[in-house]
């Protein structure tokens, strides 16, 4: 079921590259989330280098401000790093709309700890009992008698609840953890703390942290593509009912696979094609 609805979102999406309608030219707002936000900013920089007469103006917030920018008709597109929920597609049809997933991107979420840990491989069984408080001391996970300092993302962001679904196997983080609201946000927490582990998008990752692999399996293009890393998944981008005009045009763009997903590479995440 999981790989049908992929497959149906990705031909949903390839199609679009065929049969763009026209309209006049102007403003294009995007809101959401922060894993999004610098594939975003990159493919709106060039977009507007080649169209002058487009404005776009991009904000994060989390994936779920996003989609709730979306539903009440404060943007015109809604970046996620998760789906779209049920209870969310209910509130956009009372409303007379009806979400339309964009997949741009994958992406994976990858551990991160400091550059003085020696730790260099973490089971996902681990990971859960870290985040659930349950291994609170490195050494029992192979390094020094120091504390772990656990942090997360805060309860808005798609990445924590695509941790949450696949770490955590749906529990929650215990209330220990550090929360952050952005990737960046935690890169920094990461840094300044030896005794720190955290999680970002590939797309963020910098010598800053230190990654570790999951399972013995290192967060890359390749494992991504082919499922072997654990924690990874699609990245969205929503338009409230089937989008047109500049909206149209620029999604177009992004799908684009010598234009918007060459973009979607050089920002360090990985392009669907």
């Amino acid at each position: 079921m999981k790989q049908l609805s992929k497959l149906i979102i990705f031909l949903t999406a390839f199609s679009f590259l065929f049969g763009i309608p026209q309209a006049m030219a102007g403003d294009i707002i995007i809101k959401g989330s922060t894993t999004v936000l610098p594939i975003a900013q990159k493919l709106a920089e060039a977009y507007m280098g080649k169209n002058p007469d487009i404005n776009i103006s991009i904000s994060g917030g989390g994936s779920g401000n996003g989609i709730k920018a979306i539903i009440d008709g404060s943007t015109d597109i809604a970046d996620s790093s998760r789906f779209i929920k049920d209870k969310e597609v209910k509130l956009a049809v009372e409303k007379g709309g009806y979400p339309v997933p964009f997949s741009i991107a994958y992406d994976c979420i990858i551990p991160v700890v400091h550059p003085s840990n020696s730790i260099d491989n973490i089971t996902m069984s681990q990971l859960k009992a870290i985040y659930k408080g349950e291994i609170t001391n490195w050494k029992q996970v192979g390094w020094q008698d120091r504390k772990i300092v656990v942090i997360s993302r805060d309860t808005s962001s798609g990445t924590y609840e695509v941790w949450e679904k696949k770490v955590m196997k749906k529990e929650r983080v215990y209330p220990g953890a550090l929360l952050q609201a952005s990737n960046g946000a935690i890169l920094q927490a990461v840094a300044k703390n030896k005794n720190a582990i955290g999680y970002v998008g590939i797309g963020y990752m910098n010598s800053m942290v230190k990654p570790i692999t999951v399972n013995n399996v290192a967060g890359s293009v390749e494992t991504t593509l082919s499922g072997a890393f654990p924690i990874s998944r699609p990245l969205f981008m929503f338009t409230n009912k089937w989008p047109s005009g500049d909206v149209s045009r620029f999604i177009n763009y992004v799908l684009h696979p010598e234009k918007g997903q060459k973009i979607v590479q050089d920002a360090g995440f990985v392009p669907l094609y």
